[in-house]
């Protein structure tokens, strides 16, 4: 049998002349090129490669990786030194990773290619989307398929003839209870016997999808807008100094890239005093800080009233658009180191640099207005110094128990007139000549607060006049930060509702039985997987046989009423439709709906 089809379907071989040319159609098959796709196909083309969702979680993986080397790298905005630095202790390759721009990752031509492309990908996903949903929104719902029975949830009901419930009033009151019920309803007109109904819900599914996704525009939008406009800095303020917000007021300043000082307000914050409590009870923990708190005065402008504030660990205070956060804290030792000419060279608190337990902290003092040598100290302060045998100091408590001070002192070039930075935490004793240490004649520095020193060779003398504590602020301005917090909370909201809510479509035909009876079949169908369609259908089929006062018996699994019959139905698709797809043929049933073809 399979033989003689094959055959009717083979062309019987014709014989042409020898002489016979081919035909004009033949030559034109022979000939037959496609097209050349030319400049705007490709842009087309590229266009829709670029807008493509695929192309955007591409994209959002790959901004990820690309700041990876910003993490592994020194960044040269952070800190310009410790980039400087690094390429000198890496000749091999430092420079080539400067030329890579790998020590600028954030603000490189390839990572803002990235973002950028990453961005208008999105905007490219988005906007098409929003508009053919808002298009469905306003649509109606797809005509009432020609079989039901072909639906994954499917059922029927039959309402007695002494009810009184004709068809149009069946699916008038079921129309009633799916609208109660959040479908979107529209009553298809009476055709003689068979009036429908077609329902839909869950477009906030496709709406949650859109949030979603613009809000990841809003979040780029809104990092980008802190790296472009905003700013951050550190400062180091000790009990009665005051900060103003201007460029000099700065200890360090990382400014962004379109950053104009025109930008920082002149605000100002004092510290009045820094309280700090420590452990006295736990064991294994005594002399732990477990509070820090410090009382600051502000000002919003040079011309307002003060202000008391508090400002304590995660609690920053805002001022001028900025947020001052407290990251640091530690002892200022007041000393006042007078030259050899009798004139005071330096008079004020230095702050020294925590390194170990009980704010055992490095001190380092530069006197470059020293005359006629610069002088230069260095050496460590103790809160509660204790002395071993062996002539080991170490501090025993954090509080100010027992402050020591304990100093070696040089004279020479310090080598600030050169312009070149330093670090104010070191002091470079390569080329000063030593006056003050433990293997000289001269001894070290130990210094009690009140007591005074004179350095040898009439350099001058060094007062250690009290302590006080001082604070590490950092002072950060991003004004996208607010607005990427919301766009965060709506991508998250927007990604919920996407997840939980269920595209569903709800069909209801009704028809008059020769014997009066009313008819009523439904059927119902989602949109990708929904394992909540079954309950779904039978919540409605509860919500028809209590409008219709029924009794809701339940059929067998599998069956359907094809005909006249005194029980109420329910269930799936027949058996003998299963193995049929049943969504074509839903989708070919309503190819008149431009949203059935959209959920093909």
């Amino acid at each position: 049998m399979s033989e003689r089809v094959n055959d009717k379907k083979k062309p019987a071989p014709q014989k042409t002349p020898d002489n016979a040319t081919a035909t004009p159609v033949a030559n034109a098959k022979a000939e037959a090129a496609l097209p050349a796709l030319g400049i705007k196909g490709m842009l087309r083309w590229a266009w829709t490669q670029l807008t493509s969702m695929r192309t955007a979680l591409f994209l959002l993986l790959l901004l990820a990786v690309a700041a990876v080397p910003g993490s592994l790298f020194p960044q040269r905005p952070a800190n310009p030194s410790i980039v400087t630095q690094y390429i000198k202790d890496h000749p091999e390759y430092g420079k080539i990773l400067d030329s890579l721009q790998l020590y600028d990752v954030y603000s490189s031509a390839w990572f803002s290619a990235i973002y950028i492309l990453l961005f208008i990908s999105l905007i490219g996903c988005v906007v098409p989307r929003a508009i053919a949903h808002y298009k469905a929104m306003r649509s109606q719902p797809p005509r009432t398929p020609a079989r039901l029975s072909r639906l994954p949830e499917y059922g029927t009901l039959v309402i007695p003839a002494d009810a009184g419930i004709p068809a149009s009033r069946a699916i008038t009151d079921a129309a009633a209870k799916l609208k109660k019920r959040g479908y979107r309803v529209d009553v298809r007109g009476d055709d003689g016997a068979r009036p429908s109904l077609g329902a839909e819900r869950g477009f906030l599914k496709e709406v949650g999808n859109l949030v979603f996704h613009t809000s990841l525009i809003g979040v780029l939008v809104s990092v980008a807008a802190g790296g472009l406009f905003g700013y951050s800095g550190q400062r180091i303020l000790v009990e009665g100094d005051t900060f103003v917000n201007t460029l000099v007021g700065y200890d360090q300043f990382t400014p962004g890239t379109n950053f104009q000082s025109s930008q920082l307000q002149p605000y100002s914050i004092q510290l009045d005093k820094f309280q700090i409590t420590f452990d006295r009870e736990s064991k294994g923990k005594f002399g732990q800080p477990i509070d820090f708190k410090a009382d600051v005065t502000t000002r919003e402008t040079p011309d307002a009233a003060p202000e008391k504030q508090v400002l304590k660990v995660n609690d920053p205070v805002s001022l001028g658009g900025t947020s001052i956060y407290l990251t640091g804290n530690g002892y200022a030792p007041v000393v006042t180191i007078r030259d050899g000419a009798g004139n005071v060279a330096m008079q004020g608190p230095v702050v020294a640099k925590l390194q170990g337990d009980n704010y055992y902290s490095s001190v380092v003092i530069k006197v470059p207005d020293a005359r006629p040598d610069q002088l230069g100290f260095a050496g460590f302060f103790l809160p509660t110094a204790f002395v071993t045998e062996e002539g080991v100091s170490f501090s025993g408590d954090p509080e100010l128990i027992n402050p020591q001070l304990t100093l070696n002192s040089y004279f020479g070039d310090l080598g600030l007139d050169a312009g070149s930075p330093q670090n104010v935490f070191e002091l470079d004793v390569k080329k000063l000549t030593p006056l003050n240490a433990r293997n000289l004649d001269a001894g070290g520095i130990t210094l009690a607060p009140g007591s005074t020193y004179t350095l040898p060779n009439g350099k001058g003398s060094i007062s250690f006049d009290g302590v006080k504590r001082y604070i590490g602020v950092d002072i950060h301005h991003n004004p996208g930060q607010l607005y990427a917090l919301i766009f965060a909370l709506l991508a998250v909201a927007g990604l919920v509702t996407s997840l939980y809510v269920n595209r569903r479509r709800v069909w209801v035909r009704t028809g008059t039985h020769p014997d009066g009876r009313t008819m009523v079949e439904y059927g119902l169908l989602a949109r990708g997987e929904d394992h909540r369609l079954a309950a779904e259908a039978e919540t409605i089929r509860g919500l028809l046989t209590d409008e219709w006062g029924l009794d809701s018996q339940k059929a067998p699994s599998g069956t359907v009423d094809n005909g006249p019959a005194d029980t109420v139905h329910a269930g799936s698709a027949p058996n003998e439709a299963s193995t049929e797809p049943r969504n074509e043929d839903f989708i070919q049933s309503t190819a008149g709906s431009a949203e059935s073809k959209k959920d093909q």
